[in-house]
């Protein structure tokens, strides 16, 4: 092999080297799938490709992809550095469908003085294809949690494949899949498109506002508008020297969550009033429930004590039974 081909050969190598000191419980998976679309490559040379033949149809695992204008005129002054990954069209030996490098080649599709894409081409299945894409992806910087529960939501209604298989690609637990789908759905793709990846808000803050939306009720546009407001007032801050470390997506994921728990409160500086129920016994008062917001109190302050003895020893048991036919009879 000559060292020129090594050299190219080796592309993939590092980017499948890229990553490993941030995320090494999960590298390994990524590292097999980058180098077997590695091994797959057609790598006689760096082919320069007329952008029009590539189609991206891949599936979307990015919320808020960054601006390609800054990569743009890097490459219209430096060239094109690093290859995307193209593999063969199946049906038309005229076009290509990209595995990765999005950015890179709407950057060189928006240039004016770049005129050709440098590309390695890969002979992958759909399968390969979106291992390759996942692990380029994470390897380089990881989706957010909501980004990922999206991706595995759409890899799902698209019949990719099952939970378990779903779970292989991603590199997760099939009960991972699960609880993100289950997320995604609740969310919806309208209001996490309007926050965006919210990068730093893990799968406890989404499910948290994933249970506090299906609780209130309340539209989903008026939410999405919400978040798109904050957002859109963030990036006027930034132009104007604001703090250009806050993430935009992040203060409208805390915006929409402090808009739910005001439209779910009742009225503002006043407490919930408590709910009380006498308990009759044989026509006997013996004590009371007390309901006050999520707080259930029971007292029993007249009974007999063979009574009460026998049902604390047997509270649990007698809950369970209480809460098994709520289940049945709702």
């Amino acid at each position: 092999m000559t060292d020129s081909k090594k050299k190219r050969m080796s592309m993939l190598d590092s980017l499948a080297a890229a990553g490993t000191s941030s995320a090494p419980g999960s590298m390994m998976s990524s590292n097999r799938a980058l180098r077997s679309a590695r091994d797959a490559v057609d790598a006689h040379h760096v082919w320069e490709l007329d952008p029009v033949e590539i189609q991206d149809e891949r599936y979307s695992d990015r919320l808020d992809p960054k601006d390609v204008h800054d990569l743009r005129a890097s490459i219209e002054q430096n060239g094109q550095t690093v290859p995307i990954l193209v593999r063969r069209h199946p049906t038309d030996p005229n076009r290509y469908l990209l595995v990765y490098g999005r950015r890179r080649l709407e950057a060189i599709r928006a240039s004016d003085k770049v005129s050709k894409v440098r590309a390695l081409i890969a002979n992958l299945d759909d399968t390969a294809a979106l291992r390759a894409q996942v692990s380029e992806n994470t390897g380089r910087r990881d989706l957010s949690y909501i980004e990922r529960a999206l991706f595995a939501q759409e890899l799902l209604d698209s019949g990719f494949g099952s939970q378990a298989q779903i779970a292989e690609v991603l590199n997760v637990t099939r009960s991972a899949v699960s609880m993100s789908v289950s997320v995604a759905k609740a969310i919806g793709t309208a209001l996490a498109h309007a926050i965006g990846p919210a990068h730093g808000v893990g799968r406890p803050r989404w499910e948290a506002l994933a249970k506090e939306l299906s609780d209130s009720r309340i539209d989903i546009d008026e939410l999405s508008q919400v978040a798109l407001d904050v957002r859109a007032q963030a990036v006027v801050s930034e132009q104007a020297g604001g703090d250009p470390k806050v993430d935009p997506s992040v203060a409208a994921f805390e915006a929409v969550a402090r808009h739910i728990k005001k439209s779910v409160s009742p009225t503002l500086g006043k407490k919930p009033r408590s709910k009380t129920t006498a308990l009759v016994i044989d026509g006997t008062p013996v004590g009371a429930i007390k309901r006050s917001g999520r707080a259930l109190r029971l007292d029993l302050t007249d009974v007999d004590d063979a009574f009460a003895e026998w049902l604390d020893a047997r509270a649990q048991e007698v809950l369970e039974e209480l809460h098994d036919r709520w289940k049945r009879e709702t």
